[in-house]
């Protein structure tokens, strides 16, 4: 795998730096925004996911011999060009929603203030890393709502792209799931990893008793034994008999679920086996996890749903210039007017506005200097609160919204967040925004 991020873009993006360099306007200082204009899948809020991931990105972004190669070979750029890519480093300003922050239609959750060339360049990089890493968030926050504390594993690495399973982990990871069966995403990033057995194990065996026998052998008796290969209620006794009362756990991977899991409930305390857990791990979404909810589950894997937003794979972001610089040094504004994907022009500020509760009531856009103004008067300021975040100063990205430390503050960040919103952002049926989305 290449260690430089220059080439996860588009072919369009370099012509432009070219022809921009070409005409004199390359260099022109302007504001480029990163944001949905709706909430895909009629969500109620959105989740901000992958922005720890596009900071570490950028920092690779460098067009090295093997790079300028390829463009040289292919004339996709002129020379004149490959010269300034060579030399290419992100020297710019990035605002933005901190990982882990809710969002809805409009927020300017990336806000890249530079040269023309330079902000162009991280278009495409942008979308790809926030708008599935988002859609990942978004599924996993709505299903660790739905799951009323139980804890939630990933387990959808088959389910997706070899590379985007790593940054799904770390997406979910962040939205409140637990831990993940991806072992490159727990060495990448330090999620906790599990996993025991599949099918298969079982099949290997003369016998359900011989599989059982040879993973509490290796595993001990606080492993988890999957007990629907053949006939789940034998299963079950088969695994108290083998690994005894103390037994960790059993996993559930078919059936009716809630008429399952009651049953199993039922057999395990029969025979004593009181706290030994059930794991359920069927197709699960945030809607039969929601069901499952208050059953006798004690803790839900979910694959498929999670890793593919739960129907919704992408946030359906835009990265569009809303203001430049003229030849003055004034700003202008500047905004798309095509039907059905207008944009906002300007330079814009956030404040989430809040009742006397605490509870989130709408989300305030400003236009005008910018990130990091004044609120408009003290009412204003005591009744909100900055949404933007210092991401990227002078070029250099700021340490905490990455690594380890990034994902750990992003996962109770978005557990403060969620907590702000109103009880209508919890619903599992498409509708409106949770809160409206107002300029000012």
């Amino acid at each position: 795998m290449h260690t430089s991020t220059a080439f996860l873009t588009d072919h369009y993006e370099l012509t432009m730096v070219d022809a921009a360099l070409r005409s004199g306007t390359a260099h022109r200082r302007s504001v480029f925004e990163l944001f949905a204009r709706r909430l895909s899948g009629a969500r109620r809020y959105g989740v901000v996911a992958g922005t720890g991931r596009l900071l570490e990105a950028i920092g690779r972004f460098r067009f090295g011999d093997a790079e300028l190669e390829f463009l040289r070979e292919r004339a996709i750029v002129a020379d004149r060009t490959l010269d300034w890519l060579a030399d290419f480093r992100f020297s710019g300003e990035i605002w933005g929603y901190p990982e882990g922050e809710v969002f809805f239609p409009g927020s300017p959750l990336v806000i890249v203030e530079s040269s023309f060339a330079e902000g162009v360049l991280l278009e495409t990089l942008a979308l790809s890393i926030l708008n599935a890493d988002s859609a990942v968030a978004t599924a996993a926050s709505r299903m660790a709502h739905a799951a009323g504390g139980k804890p939630l594993a990933e387990m959808g690495s088959r389910r997706t792209g070899e590379y985007s399973a790593v940054a799904a982990a770390r997406a979910a990871y962040v939205a409140g799931f637990s831990a993940t069966s991806n072992l490159e995403a727990g060495r990448s990033y330090g999620i906790p990893t599990m996993g025991t057995a599949a099918h298969s194990f079982t099949l290997l065996h003369d016998s359900e008793r011989e599989a059982f026998e040879a993973q509490v052998a290796a595993l001990g008796t606080d492993t988890t034994l999957l007990v629907d290969t053949y006939d789940i209620e034998q299963g079950v006794r088969t695994a108290v008999e083998v690994a005894g009362t103390d037994l960790g756990a059993v996993r559930i991977d078919s059936g009716d679920l809630p008429v399952v899991v009651a049953r199993v409930r039922q057999l395990l305390d029969e025979l004593g086996a009181t706290r030994t857990r059930i794991t359920v791990t069927n197709d699960l979404d945030e809607h039969t996890v929601a069901a499952l909810a208050s059953s006798p589950v004690d803790s839900f894997g979910v694959g498929t749903s999670v890793v593919t937003g739960s129907g919704t794979p992408t946030m359906g972001m835009v990265y569009k210039l809303v203001a430049h610089e003229n030849d003055e040094g004034e700003w202008v504004s500047v905004a798309k007017k095509s039907a059905d994907k207008a944009s906002v022009g300007g330079r814009k500020s956030v404040r989430r506005a809040f009742n006397r509760r605490g509870i989130a009531t709408a989300e305030l856009l400003f236009l005008g200097d910018g990130p990091g103004g004044e609120p408009e008067g003290s009412e204003l300021a005591a009744s909100s609160r900055e949404v933007l975040v210092p991401l990227v100063e002078a070029g250099e990205v700021r340490a905490e919204h990455i690594g380890s430390a990034g994902i750990a503050a992003a996962r109770e960040r978005h557990r403060a967040c969620v907590a702000e919103l109103p009880p209508v952002a919890m619903s599992l049926t498409r509708g409106d925004p949770a809160i409206p989305t107002e300029y000012r």
